[in-house]
């Protein structure tokens, strides 16, 4: 909290103190919402895109990270009735926000399961339900140790909406019952993103400090160690008389100040995204905001796909890369994404980089190959296209309760 900043707005709503919602309305069903960070935040979005045209539904959507609370507020204000921080996950907070909401419906996502949210559900009849439900594989190790103390938390969940097969074999590994689980597949492969036009890529290019043409290589939701690792294989490609610019979007923008110093260690030309538009052409930019991932992407030419690389194995989502047909790299560490990663690798949308020497060698490779690099771009639309519907099946399921 301290390190991000942003918390102290509204702060006593996380001991519960729920801003004032409106009455509930005869046959209206009331549903509160949990996305925890920035992820879970933009996969909502067609849930509550779908809920507003149908209507009969109301969503009092709640959040737990500083920058989940501020996209909340930025692209749902209007699909919601109310906009909070989730409580502490303790009897007298939760108890508290369950008296002030009243849900009729209540809904986690993804890999979110908090013991007394889930109690107070059940305590007042009232389902609730996991959506996008996932179990990455630490989880899976550690809750597969201890079964006695998982069990009752998973008893008190009425429905599972897996995102993968492999998921929903885990939750019944751990002892949920395969009649509540339903394989819904992944809401995040439903989300639209909103095309910039070439005008909008050209004022977006010049704000960044990038230059007005050439290709751009982009490192996506990077952690630490693998900025100085795309600092080093876009030297190479440079040197190697490859004409191309470096975009980093860091996963955690409060570490722009580490990469700073990686940057002015390199010698080369910079510019952060937070400080404005830029004055003149950089050799790298930094897109160290919120919620402009999806903008970025889309200057893109190569993309890496960040947290995959040692000692990292959890991965980022590459969704949105595939979506936009962007050829993919990305280390071997993609357990959050396992099985997408292995599907855009099989249909030739991604590529697997064993360390940091093996992505300066793709990356060169890609720069020069431009039918390559269009093929990648036209398998990865083609596995998206291919993968659409979970937010319909997820709408269905829960139209059921």
């Amino acid at each position: 909290m301290r390190k991000r900043g942003g918390y102290r707005e509204n702060f006593g709503e996380r001991f519960g103190r729920v801003a004032a919602l409106p009455p509930k309305r005869p046959g209206v069903k009331r549903i509160w919402l949990q996305a925890v960070s920035v992820g879970e935040m933009l996969a909502i979005g067609p849930l509550l895109n779908a809920w507003r045209r149908m209507g009969g539904v109301e969503v009092y959507l709640t959040t737990t990270t500083s920058t989940g609370y501020r996209l909340a507020q930025e692209r749902y204000r209007d699909a919601t009735i109310g906009i909070g921080y989730f409580p502490l996950d303790g009897w007298p907070c939760s108890a508290r926000a369950w008296r002030a909401v009243q849900p009729d419906l209540a809904l986690l996502t993804e890999g979110e399961r908090w013991p007394e949210h889930i109690h107070q559900a059940a305590a007042r009849g009232v389902p609730i339900v996991c959506v996008n439900a996932r179990l990455s594989d630490r989880s899976f190790r550690r809750m597969a140790r201890f079964r006695w103390a998982v069990r009752p938390l998973l008893g008190g969940i009425t429905r599972l909406l897996a995102a993968t097969a492999q998921d929903a074999e885990r939750f019944q590994a751990l002892g949920f019952s395969a009649e509540r689980i339903t394989t819904t597949g992944s809401i995040k492969l439903d989300v639209m993103i909103p095309r910039l036009g070439a005008d909008e890529k050209t004022q977006l290019r010049r704000a960044l400090g990038l230059p007005g043409n050439g290709l751009i290589l982009m490192g996506a939701s990077t952690w630490e160690g693998e900025e100085a690792a795309l600092v080093q294989a876009w030297q190479a490609a440079r040197a190697a008389g490859q004409a191309c610019a470096l975009l980093l979007v860091p996963r955690h923008a409060e570490r722009r100040g580490a990469i700073e110093l990686l940057l002015r260690g390199h010698g080369v030309s910079h510019h952060f995204r937070s400080r404005g538009a830029a004055p003149g052409e950089v050799a790298v930019a930094v897109g160290d905001t919120t919620g402009e991932l999806r903008q970025f992407l889309q200057l893109a030419d190569v993309v890496f796909v960040g947290k995959s690389l040692a000692p990292h194995t959890e991965g980022q989502t590459p969704v949105e890369s595939a979506m936009l047909g962007l050829p993919i790299l990305f280390g071997p560490g993609m357990a959050n994404f396992r099985h997408i990663a292995r599907e855009l690798t099989a249909c030739g949308a991604a590529r697997v980089v064993a360390d940091a020497n093996a992505l300066g060698a793709a990356i060169s490779g890609l720069l020069k190959d431009a039918s390559r690099r269009a093929a990648m771009s036209d398998a990865g639309r083609k596995w998206h296209q291919a993968n659409v519907g979970a937010v319909e099946r997820t709408l269905a399921e829960l139209a059921k309760l």
